[in-house]
């Protein structure tokens, strides 16, 4: 069966993140107001073959581990749906 796994990944709480400081100054210079705070992450799509949603979320998983994030700076988060 087939599954889309949803990995997102952001910068661990407390980091600067200076994409995030560098669009949030580009949009109150073309007029957009209100935006209190940019944070810039990740995101990915992976189609996984897998038995059933709980293998597919323990694939997506050992994938954010080994390679998608940086533990020392990052977190991450999978979201499993059938493809």
């Amino acid at each position: 069966m087939m599954f889309n796994a949803k990995v997102t990944v952001r910068l661990k709480k407390g980091l600067l993140d200076p994409q995030g400081t560098a669009i949030n100054g580009a949009l109150k210079s073309l007029g957009f107001s209100g935006v209190k705070e940019v944070k810039v992450g990740k995101f990915i799509e992976i189609f996984i073959d897998a038995k059933n949603e709980a293998e597919a979320r323990k694939k997506a998983d050992e994938m954010g581990k080994k390679l998608l994030a940086n533990p020392v700076i990052e977190v991450y988060t999978v979201e499993i749906e059938a493809a």
